[in-house]
Protein backbone atom coordinates (compact mmCIF):
# COMPACT_ATOMS: atom_id res chain seq x y z
CA UNK A 1 0.00 0.00 0.00
CA UNK A 2 1.13 3.32 -0.74
CA UNK A 3 1.96 6.38 2.08
CA UNK A 4 -1.34 8.35 1.01
CA UNK A 5 -3.14 4.97 1.81
CA UNK A 6 -1.65 4.96 5.14
CA UNK A 7 -2.75 8.59 5.77
CA UNK A 8 -6.14 7.97 4.75
CA UNK A 9 -6.61 5.08 7.14
CA UNK A 10 -5.37 7.33 9.88
CA UNK A 11 -7.81 9.70 8.90
CA UNK A 12 -10.46 7.22 9.32
CA UNK A 13 -9.62 6.05 12.82
CA UNK A 14 -9.76 9.73 14.28
CA UNK A 15 -13.52 10.44 12.49
CA UNK A 16 -15.33 9.48 15.58
CA UNK A 17 -17.58 11.96 16.53
CA UNK A 18 -20.62 14.04 15.34
CA UNK A 19 -18.32 17.08 14.44
CA UNK A 20 -15.60 15.39 13.12
CA UNK A 21 -18.08 13.04 11.46
CA UNK A 22 -20.13 16.42 9.94
CA UNK A 23 -17.14 18.40 9.25
CA UNK A 24 -15.06 15.23 7.87
CA UNK A 25 -18.04 15.01 4.94
CA UNK A 26 -18.22 18.73 4.30
CA UNK A 27 -14.61 18.56 3.31
CA UNK A 28 -15.24 15.48 1.36
CA UNK A 29 -18.36 16.81 -0.81
CA UNK A 30 -17.45 20.31 -1.07
CA UNK A 31 -13.96 19.47 -3.14
CA UNK A 32 -15.54 16.11 -5.10
CA UNK A 33 -15.57 16.80 -8.55
CA UNK A 34 -18.88 17.77 -9.67
CA UNK A 35 -21.33 19.95 -7.63
CA UNK A 36 -24.67 21.06 -9.51
CA UNK A 37 -28.33 21.78 -8.87
CA UNK A 38 -28.84 18.38 -9.91
CA UNK A 39 -26.08 16.14 -8.78
CA UNK A 40 -23.52 15.63 -6.61
CA UNK A 41 -20.64 13.28 -8.18
CA UNK A 42 -17.33 12.23 -6.59
CA UNK A 43 -14.74 9.61 -7.98
CA UNK A 44 -11.97 7.78 -5.94
CA UNK A 45 -9.34 4.96 -6.74
CA UNK A 46 -9.09 5.05 -2.46
CA UNK A 47 -9.87 1.81 -0.76
CA UNK A 48 -10.57 3.84 2.35
CA UNK A 49 -12.65 6.78 0.57
CA UNK A 50 -14.75 3.77 -0.75
CA UNK A 51 -15.41 2.72 3.03
CA UNK A 52 -15.84 5.97 4.77
CA UNK A 53 -17.99 8.07 2.20
CA UNK A 54 -21.15 6.06 2.19
CA UNK A 55 -21.03 5.78 5.89
CA UNK A 56 -20.87 9.40 6.93
CA UNK A 57 -23.64 10.40 4.14
CA UNK A 58 -25.86 7.56 5.74
CA UNK A 59 -24.28 8.90 9.61
CA UNK A 60 -25.70 12.68 8.47
CA UNK A 61 -28.28 12.81 6.27
CA UNK A 62 -29.68 8.72 6.80
CA UNK A 63 -32.20 7.25 3.88
CA UNK A 64 -33.44 10.41 2.82
CA UNK A 65 -30.17 11.05 0.53
CA UNK A 66 -29.70 7.83 -1.66
CA UNK A 67 -26.48 7.25 -3.04
CA UNK A 68 -25.36 5.22 -6.54
CA UNK A 69 -22.33 3.92 -6.86
CA UNK A 70 -20.54 2.44 -10.19
CA UNK A 71 -17.72 0.94 -10.36
CA UNK A 72 -14.74 1.01 -13.11
CA UNK A 73 -11.59 -1.63 -13.20
CA UNK A 74 -8.58 0.07 -14.84
CA UNK A 75 -5.92 -1.88 -16.70
CA UNK A 76 -3.70 -1.18 -14.01
CA UNK A 77 -5.71 -3.32 -11.56
CA UNK A 78 -7.06 -0.45 -9.67
CA UNK A 79 -10.75 0.34 -9.47
CA UNK A 80 -12.44 3.48 -10.29
CA UNK A 81 -15.41 4.28 -7.75
CA UNK A 82 -17.62 7.04 -9.15
CA UNK A 83 -20.41 8.25 -6.35
CA UNK A 84 -23.27 9.94 -7.52
CA UNK A 85 -25.78 12.01 -5.55
CA UNK A 86 -29.03 12.47 -7.99
CA UNK A 87 -32.51 14.16 -7.64
CA UNK A 88 -33.17 17.61 -6.68
CA UNK A 89 -34.50 17.37 -3.22
CA UNK A 90 -31.93 15.19 -2.27
CA UNK A 91 -28.73 17.56 -3.55
CA UNK A 92 -30.90 20.79 -2.52
CA UNK A 93 -30.75 19.46 1.62
CA UNK A 94 -27.12 19.03 1.08
CA UNK A 95 -26.18 21.94 -0.25
CA UNK A 96 -28.81 24.13 2.06
CA UNK A 97 -27.23 21.55 4.99
CA UNK A 98 -23.68 22.46 4.33
CA UNK A 99 -24.12 25.79 2.77
CA UNK A 100 -22.79 25.00 -0.81
CA UNK A 101 -23.56 27.62 -3.29
CA UNK A 102 -22.79 27.71 -7.11
CA UNK A 103 -19.46 29.32 -6.74
CA UNK A 104 -18.25 26.89 -4.00
CA UNK A 105 -16.15 28.35 -1.25
CA UNK A 106 -15.45 26.93 2.49
CA UNK A 107 -18.07 28.13 4.46
CA UNK A 108 -16.71 28.50 8.31
CA UNK A 109 -20.23 27.62 9.67
CA UNK A 110 -19.66 24.21 8.87
CA UNK A 111 -16.78 23.75 11.11
CA UNK A 112 -17.73 23.08 14.76
CA UNK A 113 -15.04 23.99 17.56
CA UNK A 114 -12.35 21.35 17.44
CA UNK A 115 -13.21 20.26 13.80
CA UNK A 116 -11.13 21.54 11.86
CA UNK A 117 -8.59 19.01 11.72
CA UNK A 118 -11.50 16.44 10.16
CA UNK A 119 -12.23 18.48 7.42
CA UNK A 120 -8.82 18.64 6.25
CA UNK A 121 -9.01 15.00 7.04
CA UNK A 122 -12.20 14.73 4.39
CA UNK A 123 -10.42 17.50 2.02
CA UNK A 124 -7.93 14.75 1.77
CA UNK A 125 -9.97 11.74 1.37
CA UNK A 126 -11.20 13.77 -1.77
CA UNK A 127 -8.60 14.87 -2.98
CA UNK A 128 -5.26 14.56 -1.51
CA UNK A 129 -2.10 12.68 -1.82
CA UNK A 130 1.29 12.74 -0.46
CA UNK A 131 4.40 11.18 -2.15
CA UNK A 132 6.43 8.58 -0.78
CA UNK A 133 8.85 9.90 1.91
CA UNK A 134 11.54 7.75 0.67
CA UNK A 135 11.08 9.37 -2.69
CA UNK A 136 10.52 12.66 -1.95
CA UNK A 137 8.58 15.01 0.83
CA UNK A 138 5.35 16.01 -1.15
CA UNK A 139 2.25 16.60 -0.19
CA UNK A 140 -0.66 18.06 -2.39
CA UNK A 141 -4.37 19.26 -2.36
CA UNK A 142 -6.22 19.41 -5.87
CA UNK A 143 -8.50 21.98 -5.90
CA UNK A 144 -11.82 21.84 -8.79
CA UNK A 145 -11.37 25.38 -8.67
CA UNK A 146 -9.17 28.45 -8.58
CA UNK A 147 -11.67 29.88 -4.96
CA UNK A 148 -11.68 26.94 -3.10
CA UNK A 149 -7.94 26.23 -3.72
CA UNK A 150 -7.38 30.33 -2.23
CA UNK A 151 -9.45 29.50 0.38
CA UNK A 152 -8.12 26.11 1.74
CA UNK A 153 -4.57 28.14 1.35
CA UNK A 154 -5.88 30.56 3.76
CA UNK A 155 -6.74 27.71 6.38
CA UNK A 156 -3.64 25.85 5.65
CA UNK A 157 -1.84 28.99 6.58
CA UNK A 158 -3.99 29.57 9.81
CA UNK A 159 -2.56 26.39 11.05
CA UNK A 160 0.79 27.44 10.55
CA UNK A 161 1.63 25.18 7.01
CA UNK A 162 2.31 27.72 3.91
CA UNK A 163 1.31 26.00 0.49
CA UNK A 164 3.06 26.92 -3.19
CA UNK A 165 -0.56 26.70 -5.35
CA UNK A 166 -0.07 26.04 -9.32
CA UNK A 167 -3.10 25.57 -12.14
CA UNK A 168 -3.21 21.80 -13.66
CA UNK A 169 -5.05 21.33 -16.74
CA UNK A 170 -8.10 21.33 -14.88
CA UNK A 171 -7.42 21.90 -11.40
CA UNK A 172 -5.33 23.97 -8.57
CA UNK A 173 -2.79 22.44 -6.47
CA UNK A 174 -2.53 23.40 -3.06
CA UNK A 175 0.94 21.69 -2.43
CA UNK A 176 3.89 21.19 0.73
CA UNK A 177 7.72 20.35 0.09
CA UNK A 178 8.94 21.24 3.32
CA UNK A 179 9.13 18.10 5.72
CA UNK A 180 8.45 19.29 8.88
CA UNK A 181 5.08 21.47 7.22
CA UNK A 182 4.22 18.09 6.09
CA UNK A 183 4.95 16.40 9.18
CA UNK A 184 2.54 19.11 10.99
CA UNK A 185 -0.41 19.19 8.52
CA UNK A 186 -0.35 15.15 9.04
CA UNK A 187 -0.50 15.37 12.72
CA UNK A 188 -3.16 18.72 12.55
CA UNK A 189 -5.47 15.98 10.17
CA UNK A 190 -4.84 12.98 12.68
CA UNK A 191 -2.20 11.52 11.03
CA UNK A 192 0.55 11.08 14.02
CA UNK A 193 1.42 7.51 13.45
CA UNK A 194 2.40 8.62 9.91
CA UNK A 195 4.31 11.67 10.91
CA UNK A 196 6.38 9.32 13.09
CA UNK A 197 7.29 7.09 10.19
CA UNK A 198 8.20 10.37 8.16
CA UNK A 199 10.08 11.58 10.78
CA UNK A 200 11.73 8.29 11.14
CA UNK A 201 12.56 8.01 7.20
CA UNK A 202 14.22 11.37 7.48
CA UNK A 203 16.40 10.72 10.06
CA UNK A 204 17.46 7.27 7.65
CA UNK A 205 18.19 9.95 4.93
CA UNK A 206 20.47 12.17 6.76
CA UNK A 207 22.46 9.42 8.25
CA UNK A 208 22.88 7.65 4.83
CA UNK A 209 23.68 11.27 3.69
CA UNK A 210 26.15 11.81 6.27
CA UNK A 211 27.88 8.42 6.10
CA UNK A 212 28.06 9.33 2.23
CA UNK A 213 29.49 12.71 2.62
CA UNK A 214 31.88 11.11 4.95
CA UNK A 215 32.94 8.20 2.16
CA UNK A 216 33.37 11.22 -0.52
CA UNK A 217 35.68 13.30 1.52
CA UNK A 218 37.22 9.87 2.47
CA UNK A 219 37.94 9.35 -1.16
CA UNK A 220 38.86 12.74 -1.97
CA UNK A 221 41.55 12.60 0.98
CA UNK A 222 43.06 9.30 -1.01
CA UNK A 223 42.92 10.55 -3.78
CA UNK A 224 45.03 13.59 -2.95
CA UNK A 225 47.20 11.42 -0.66
CA UNK A 226 47.84 8.98 -3.64
CA UNK A 227 48.46 12.16 -6.06
CA UNK A 228 50.87 13.55 -3.28
CA UNK A 229 53.36 10.23 -3.39
CA UNK A 230 53.02 9.85 -7.02
CA UNK A 231 54.66 12.96 -6.92
CA UNK A 232 57.05 12.82 -4.02
CA UNK A 233 58.26 9.55 -5.90
CA UNK A 234 59.05 11.36 -9.24
CA UNK A 235 60.94 13.41 -7.20
CA UNK A 236 62.93 11.04 -5.54
CA UNK A 237 62.96 8.75 -8.88
CA UNK A 238 64.67 12.29 -10.59
CA UNK A 239 67.45 12.45 -7.76
CA UNK A 240 68.27 8.73 -8.00
CA UNK A 241 68.63 9.48 -11.85
CA UNK A 242 70.86 12.35 -11.70
CA UNK A 243 72.61 12.07 -8.28
CA UNK A 244 71.81 9.27 -6.61
CA UNK A 245 70.56 8.96 -2.47
CA UNK A 246 73.31 8.80 -1.44
CA UNK A 247 74.69 12.58 -1.47
CA UNK A 248 71.37 13.34 0.72
CA UNK A 249 71.47 14.01 3.88
CA UNK A 250 70.46 11.27 6.42
CA UNK A 251 67.11 12.71 7.20
CA UNK A 252 66.11 13.30 3.76
CA UNK A 253 67.23 9.75 2.69
CA UNK A 254 65.55 8.05 4.92
CA UNK A 255 62.20 9.54 3.87
CA UNK A 256 63.22 8.62 0.47
CA UNK A 257 63.81 4.85 1.16
CA UNK A 258 60.76 5.04 2.92
CA UNK A 259 58.29 6.87 0.83
CA UNK A 260 59.60 4.20 -2.52
CA UNK A 261 59.06 1.36 -0.20
CA UNK A 262 55.69 2.74 1.03
CA UNK A 263 54.04 4.88 -1.81
CA UNK A 264 50.53 4.64 -0.27
CA UNK A 265 51.29 5.63 3.37
CA UNK A 266 50.74 9.21 4.60
CA UNK A 267 52.41 11.72 5.40
CA UNK A 268 51.84 10.98 8.83
CA UNK A 269 52.27 7.41 8.58
CA UNK A 270 55.75 7.93 7.46
CA UNK A 271 56.44 10.33 10.33
CA UNK A 272 55.78 7.68 12.95
CA UNK A 273 58.28 4.99 11.17
CA UNK A 274 61.56 7.30 10.87
CA UNK A 275 64.29 6.45 13.66
CA UNK A 276 63.32 9.66 14.82
CA UNK A 277 59.36 9.72 14.29
CA UNK A 278 58.53 13.94 13.56
CA UNK A 279 55.01 14.79 12.92
CA UNK A 280 52.95 15.64 9.43
CA UNK A 281 53.83 19.09 8.67
CA UNK A 282 57.52 17.92 9.55
CA UNK A 283 57.52 15.06 6.90
CA UNK A 284 55.79 17.78 4.96
CA UNK A 285 58.98 19.83 5.17
CA UNK A 286 61.92 17.55 3.83
CA UNK A 287 59.62 16.33 0.75
CA UNK A 288 59.47 19.96 0.14
CA UNK A 289 63.56 19.82 0.49
CA UNK A 290 63.25 16.27 -1.75
CA UNK A 291 61.38 18.81 -4.79
CA UNK A 292 63.92 21.31 -4.94
CA UNK A 293 66.44 19.18 -5.47
CA UNK A 294 64.87 17.53 -7.88
CA UNK A 295 63.77 20.84 -9.90
CA UNK A 296 67.58 21.62 -9.99
CA UNK A 297 67.97 18.50 -12.62
CA UNK A 298 67.04 18.44 -15.97
CA UNK A 299 64.28 16.26 -17.14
Amino acid sequence: MSFSHDVRECIRSTVNDHDRRFACLYGMLLFGRNVTREEICLKSESEVFRSVFPVLLKTVFGAAVPLTIETKPRKNGIVLTIYKITGKEAVTQIRHTFHIHEERRIDMRNLPMNSMGAFLGGVFLTCGSVTDPLKEYHLEFSAPTEALCQDLCDILYSVGVHPNVMQRKYTWSAYLKVSEEIEDLLTFIGAQKCTLELIEIKINKEVINQINRRNNCDMANIDKTISASEKQCRDIQQIIRHNGLEKLSPELRELAELRLENPHLSLAELGQMLKKPIGRSGVNHRFRKLSAIATNYPD
